[in-house]
């Protein structure tokens, strides 16, 4: 988790996630890092071993609270860096974090894939893939951010099978990234099946997670707006599975999606409204989980 110096409304990344609203408070930094060290305490205090890095005043990075999107961590040993959409995003991707990161678990190799922002080809980290690592599965819906020529060597690198698809919100425009609209678990999936308009690649989706043994979860419109469909899970020190949300999140749900998802996992949550808001990311953004093997 990277903790923020100077979180705030990122134009350059509005121009495509409808989940970012500009705020009219002025205390916007201040509020996101009350928000984010609320939500490291809750994880500390269910268990979790959180690596907390602090961001840097120089270069500008306003959405670097969210590295899920241009790192990921295998637990090979591989560290997979992303290409990002936005210019002000690339930044983000720090050398020294990840000699950090080694300092406590084993980095055997540096996947870089990078380069392929210089043909303007992206595809942003676990925002765009919601990776089923048990089975090697990336889903990931089509938009600018991306790129399934991208998506394709990174399943040629890794071994993973892809299923795409398009994902659009109430209005018909495309969602940005993957993670705002499902979450996959060991055993279960929580799925905006109404944003899939086709019908083929709608039953695809659901076909594939029931054939790797998830129960599904189905969440609407208002509640994947609600960043429902943004979360994450994780094992604590204990190995107990952990579903992370936000506070928002949690209160978008049905008493029976919580019964069905408290079957799989214990729920915790906290309020991140101000980073949300801004940010137009949640709970599972804020985390890069790391399964790299301990040294």
């Amino acid at each position: 988790m990277i903790r923020p110096v100077d979180f705030k409304f990122n134009a350059q990344t509005a121009v495509n996630n409808k989940f970012q609203q500009a705020s009219a408070q002025s205390d916007v930094q201040n509020e996101a890092l009350k928000e984010f060290d609320g939500f490291v305490e809750m994880l500390v205090a269910n268990g979790v071993d959180v690596t907390v890095i602090d961001d840097t005043l120089t270069p500008e990075t306003p959405d670097s609270i969210f590295p899920n999107n241009w790192v990921s961590f295998h637990a090979n040993g591989e560290v997979i860096l992303y290409p990002m959409f936005s210019e002000n995003r690339r930044a983000e991707r720090r050398e020294d974090i990840i000699t950090s990161i080694g300092h406590q678990f084993k980095v055997d190799k540096i996947t870089d894939l990078s380069t392929y922002e210089t043909q303007n080809l992206f595809l942003e980290g676990t925002g765009s893939l919601v990776l089923d690592r048990d089975h090697q599965i990336a889903y990931a819906c089509r938009s600018v951010r991306m790129d399934e020529k991208v998506l394709a060597d990174f399943c040629q690198k890794t071994g993973y099978h892809a299923v795409v698809f398009n994902a659009v919100d109430s209005e018909g425009f495309p969602i940005y990234h993957t993670n705002v609209m499902m979450c996959v678990g060991d055993t279960f999936a929580v799925v905006c099946f109404d944003s899939i308009p086709d019908l083929k690649e709608k039953e695809n989706v659901k076909q594939r997670l029931v054939n790797s043994g998830k129960e599904l979860v189905a969440i609407n419109f208002d509640q994947m707006n609600h960043f429902a469909g943004n979360m994450l899970q994780v094992k604590n020190k204990k190995n107990e599975s952990l579903l992370v949300m936000s506070e928002q999140a949690y209160l978008a749900l049905k008493k029976e999606q919580i019964a069905s998802l408290e079957k799989h996992c214990k729920l915790i949550y906290a309020p991140l409204y101000t980073i949300e808001k801004n940010g137009g990311g949640s709970a599972r953004c804020m985390l890069a989980e790391i399964h790299l093997p301990v040294k």
